[in-house]
């Protein structure tokens, strides 16, 4: 299997792209920097294009868009600036919007391929405990944008997953997070590896419990 991992130098994309390197895969990891081994900030087109011509003809089977932030935990109402806004919009919106935009192609080479969103429990709309508003809505924005690639690329046999990937001890999540990194992992690609056609579109948990929208 060939995967690409954004979002791939620390925390849970570092984990799955290790884990999948043990198991005998072939892995491509992204970061804005070159510690994951292939530069891309997801939210230039630029480098979208050159990334993609970079594989060439190589058939991707597994697309896992991790690369995200989370700007404005803890912040208050009144510090909310529209460059804030447009940063996490930019790299949890639009950044996996243009990921697949660009793989695209090399999915449709691949006998299965599948496409993983990574999103959060903060995008169900029946969790409302209030504050993080620009990451609650750019990964309730990443779960809209999951369900319709499902619909629409259903037919040529591509499947797509979105996942809360758990309250993870991470820089992103925190000390005071439920499961360790490891734990997410493992869990997730367990959910990549049952992920189909006919699963196409789910919003399912770390350990493969569906998530209310």
């Amino acid at each position: 299997m060939h995967a690409v991992i954004t979002g791939a130098s620390r925390g849970i994309g570092r984990e799955l792209a290790e884990r999948l390197r043990e198991q005998g895969h072939e892995v491509r990891g992204t970061a804005r920097g070159h510690s994951a081994g292939h530069r891309l900030d997801v939210t230039d087109p630029g480098q979208q294009a050159r990334f993609a011509a970079e594989i060439g003809e190589r058939p991707v089977d597994l697309l896992v868009c991790n690369a995200g932030v989370y700007l404005d935990k803890g912040m208050a109402l009144e510090e909310y600036t529209a460059e804030i806004w447009g940063q996490s919009l930019g790299a949890n919106v639009t950044g996996v919007f243009l990921t697949v935009q660009a793989l695209l192609p090399k999915l449709r080479l691949a006998q299965e391929p599948k496409i993983a969103i990574i999103s959060s429990q903060m995008a169900s709309h029946h969790r409302a405990p209030g504050g993080s508003y620009a990451y609650r809505a750019s990964k309730a924005a990443a779960l809209n944008i999951g369900r319709n690639l499902a619909t629409d690329l259903k037919p040529e046999g591509i499947a797509v997953g979105i996942y809360h990937p758990g309250w993870v001890r991470t820089d992103m999540g925190g000390e005071e997070g439920d499961i360790s990194v490891e734990e997410s992992a493992a869990g997730l690609l367990a959910e990549f590896e049952k992920l189909s056609v006919e699963t196409t579109g789910c919003f399912n948990t770390w350990d493969g419990r569906p998530h209310q929208y």
